[in-house]
């Protein structure tokens, strides 16, 4: 007979074990424990030997269980003991910790200078003035929809879209309660306005291409309903998702079995099946159309500042949206441009990964469009993408943002550990998750607290950093103030490194100076998305 390999030596051990014990027992009880013990890993070993679709199991009985255990639990153990307090996958240890002490109102201060390393190509930093500026109140406000009937005064810095659904009610309710308390604005997402929303935080309701909370039996948008919502006082903007950071031109589905009889209720949707967003909306298919769109949900809205929000891909479909918005002579009232660094919501990896614009090249690309044609000052601009710190926001604000979103940031706010299992309802600090287990765990009055405070103390971050630069709002940031290191030996300012447009300038036939608007400007067209015609052979003919 041939010796058993050494792979087997678990299971050896476990049926030599459960024999000792066995005879061990017939002495004493306590040989029980014995039995019990070596007994469930000889079960163990056993099923894997004779299972098949593991072969790794089959090869290793008991022992690769390890390894399966080891896996399921490494990204914590690179997140906690083996990545660098500076490596950002996707947050790193440092800016979790800064997020942890200012919602928490402890010190956030760090003694012997920087951990990084401010020689390297990719290094950015704030230009300080040798006449500081001093700032008595940090509680930054930008207009929005200014001449509308009902304009909206924003913080600079505001909760992203993140619905019920995907967040839990304690969550939910947290953070609205963190909007009320600091007084900034909680973006719904597009699963509608829940119960969880109605806590007296401003709200911006998301609509998606699914309509939940205004949509009727065939899923198709309902103006009515769509009216007893937008107008109450609590909701204080429309925003309509085009497209989102984190995975851009897709829609997604809630099985039925998590749409609970209050997610029903709130997205109006019935219970029993699944719920689906469709990649596309089918109030419009155009641009014009979906300027039209903007103009009733503004009539319905009792002219309320109704805006957009999307991540940018072919900046021929962006440029079309623009020129209609010219030829219509309407506009949206803001314009949140989404980075393809946006990670709640859950998505293939290769969307997460591949698809979407970064949002320094996508928000340049929208400033740039607007001012160019001369929509800027009446079209406001948010940011949203890894915005965590004051830099974070002094960076996007610069770059020609109004104002930022965050939505990982108030997660880590609420407690959220980056334990990246929000799509499996098992998220342990019950921020993800519909689990009322988890979920209800979660300390409403607590966690909302420290969401106000992260709020505050960011700004006051950020008014620490602006006074430094001798300016007195962040309105006054411009792509002067940043500047980028290229290599060791060469830095550019923002506004050197990349190409600013001057106001008008599209207009008075200036796209042919700027690469992408030559490519792209004259021959987008306001009447579809479709690509141009040379893009169209070439989607034919890889000789084109």
């Amino acid at each position: 007979m041939l010796p058993l390999p050494l792979r087997y030596g678990a299971y050896v051990i476990s049926l030599l074990g459960l024999a000792v014990s066995l005879i061990g027992v017939l002495e004493a009880p306590g040989w029980w424990w014995g039995v019990l013990s070596f007994g469930l890993l000889v079960a163990l070993g056993t099923h894997d030997i004779l299972q098949r679709k593991r072969t790794v199991s089959r090869n290793y009985p008991i022992l690769a269980h390890l390894r399966y255990n080891l896996e399921s639990f490494g990204p914590e153990l690179r997140q906690y003991i083996i990545q660098s307090d500076n490596e950002a996958i996707p947050f790193s240890r440092e800016q979790r910790r800064l997020v942890y002490q200012r919602a928490k109102g402890i010190s956030d201060k760090r003694p012997f200078g920087s951990l990084h390393d401010m020689r390297a190509p990719g290094y950015e930093w704030m230009s300080p003035s040798m006449a500081p500026a001093r700032i008595d109140d940090p509680d930054f406000r930008t207009t929005i929809g200014a001449g509308r009937g009902r304009p909206y005064r924003a913080s600079v810095f505001n909760i992203s879209a993140m619905s019920f659904g995907a967040l839990s009610a304690h969550a939910i309710n947290a953070l609205n309660q963190g909007a009320r308390l600091g007084g900034f604005y909680h973006d719904t997402g597009e699963g509608a306005i829940s119960p969880y929303h109605r806590h007296g935080g401003d709200l911006v309701w998301e609509i998606g291409s699914g309509y939940f909370g205004c949509r009727d039996a065939q899923g198709r948008f309902d103006p009515e309903r769509f009216r007893e919502q937008a107008t109450q006082d609590a909701v204080k903007m429309i925003e309509i998702k085009l497209s989102q950071g984190a995975k851009p031109g897709h829609g997604g589905i809630l099985p039925a079995a998590k749409v609970t009889a209050e997610i029903a209720s709130t997205r109006g949707v019935p219970m029993g099946q699944d719920v689906v967003s469709p990649s596309a909306h089918a109030a419009f298919s155009t641009p014009r159309e979906l300027i039209h769109f903007i103009r009733r949900l503004r009539e319905l809205a009792d002219d309320k500042p109704v805006g957009i929000k999307l991540a940018i891909g072919h900046p021929w479909e962006w440029f079309a949206l623009v020129k209609a918005m010219l030829e219509e002579d309407e506009h949206p009232d803001f314009v949140v441009v989404d980075g393809g660094e946006g990670g709640t919501g859950a998505a293939p990896l290769e969307l997460i990964n591949r698809l979407g614009m970064p949002l320094t090249e996508a928000l340049l690309l929208v400033h740039n469009t607007l001012v160019g044609a001369g929509l800027r000052e009446r079209v406001s601009v948010g940011a949203a993408g890894k915005v965590i710190s004051a830099f974070d926001l002094a960076r996007a604000l610069a770059l020609g943002a109004d104002w930022c979103n965050a939505a990982r940031g108030y997660m880590f706010a609420l407690g959220c550990i980056q334990a990246q299992t929000c799509h499996t309802d098992r998220c342990p600090s019950g921020v993800a998750t519909q689990d009322p287990l988890r979920g209800n765990r979660l300390d409403v009055d607590h966690k909302s607290r420290r969401v106000e405070r992260f709020h505050a103390n960011t700004l006051a971050s950020l008014a620490e950093m602006l006074a430094a630069a001798g300016l007195s709002h962040p309105r006054e940031l411009g792509p002067e103030h940043v500047s980028h290191r290229l290599s060791a030996h060469e830095v550019k300012r923002f506004d050197e490194l990349y190409d600013i447009l001057s106001p008008d300038e599209l207009l008075q036939g200036g796209a042919s100076r700027h690469a992408v608007f030559r490519d792209y400007w004259d021959l987008a067209d306001p009447d579809h998305f479709d690509p141009p015609e040379v893009v169209a052979r070439r989607r034919q003919s890889k000789l084109v």
